[in-house]
């Protein structure tokens, strides 16, 4: 099978104040897609960075003007919009992710293409021997085995954006009008049949991670609220067990007071201390549940764009474009 044959690939790089990292990168990247013998374009999208990652994106595209493209953002969006946006500009029957930060070296983007060309329509790096901070596994480790447990989704890495999708799943994603998603589980519910394969993985060598503890927080939450209705099934069977257990305890306490006759306790009052301190907890973790519910479909009625492309550079020259994702698709995600 020719090059040709086995079609062209697209490597979609989300970018957000990496300037330290892009001279490394670029290189490293280019030299991996030419050794490829096929087609290719390296799509970078800008996520509003405030440092000189624009800059040096700019120049590099006017050096390698058909081999790169650029797709400049209007503010930060984050890294999911950011990628949609490049999904959107794709021409590539495979398209891989891949961070800017190096962690993941584009030396292993063939592996997971050679697995696409087999007939794998999703591949997903899994990292091996991970070089982040421990919190940083510990909270990763978390997200992992919670996520699996409620949207019932078997991915051993939600983390890693070192991935591969067939031309079909991107067309899926991109027909997809949901304000806010996690491309690694969406693409899995469209998977007919997905792959998994260990990748390196190295420290940071500049700059800092863009995830802090609270945004690996909001991604979890993320994560359970726009694949499953779990928790809130979960918070309901709590409440009817915590209401079923209420009503026992006053049961027992008539029974003990009328029929048993014996007065109750002093120290009994910390004890409705407590259990309603614990009802109130549950109440309020349960509201914050259903807000994160009412929250997404907030979200979607307004109707703002994912993202607003600025510019494109590349072969094309520069496009001025200020629109999203959005389409008139029949397709519900």
């Amino acid at each position: 099978m020719n090059a040709v044959e086995r079609g062209r690939i697209s490597v979609v790089i989300p970018v957000f104040n990496e300037e330290a990292n892009l001279p490394v990168l670029v290189p490293r990247l280019l030299a991996v897609l030419r050794g490829l013998a096929r087609p290719f374009e390296a799509i970078f999208v800008d996520d509003g960075s405030r440092d000189r990652s624009l800059e040096l994106l700019r120049a590099y595209v006017e050096e390698f003007p058909r081999e790169l493209r650029v797709v400049e953002l209007s503010r930060n969006f984050g890294q999911h919009p950011a990628i949609l946006a490049g999904f959107a500009i794709t021409t590539g029957d495979v398209i891989v992710t891949l961070d800017a930060d190096l962690q993941n070296p584009p030396e292993e983007v063939p592996r997971l293409i050679a697995l696409v060309d087999q007939g794998f329509d999703v591949v997903g790096g899994v990292r091996q021997a991970r070089r982040d901070p421990f919190f940083r596994r510990a909270a990763s480790w978390l997200v992992n085995r919670v996520t699996m447990s409620i949207t019932g989704m078997r991915m051993s890495d939600y983390g890693c954006m070192l991935r591969a999708y067939s031309r079909e799943i991107v067309d899926l994603i991109n027909r997809c009008e949901e304000y806010s998603t996690f491309i690694p589980a969406l693409a899995q519910t469209f998977s007919r049949r997905p792959a998994e394969v260990r990748v390196q993985h190295a420290e940071r060598a500049a700059g800092a991670s863009k995830y802090s503890l609270y945004r690996l927080i909001r991604l979890n939450f993320d994560l359970m609220t726009g694949f499953s209705v779990v928790p809130l099934q979960l918070f309901t069977l709590f409440g009817f067990l915590t209401a079923s257990g209420g009503l026992l305890f006053g049961i027992y306490l008539l029974v003990r007071r009328f029929v048993l006759l014996r007065a109750s306790e002093a120290e009994g009052v910390f004890t409705l201390f407590a259990l309603a301190f614990v009802v109130m907890g549950v109440l309020m973790a349960g509201l914050g549940i259903v807000g994160e519910y009412i929250g997404r479909i907030y979200q979607e009625v307004r109707g703002r764009p994912r993202y607003l492309v600025r510019h494109v550079y590349g072969d094309a020259g520069s496009i001025v474009r200020l629109d999203d994702s959005r389409s008139d698709s029949n397709v519900q995600c």
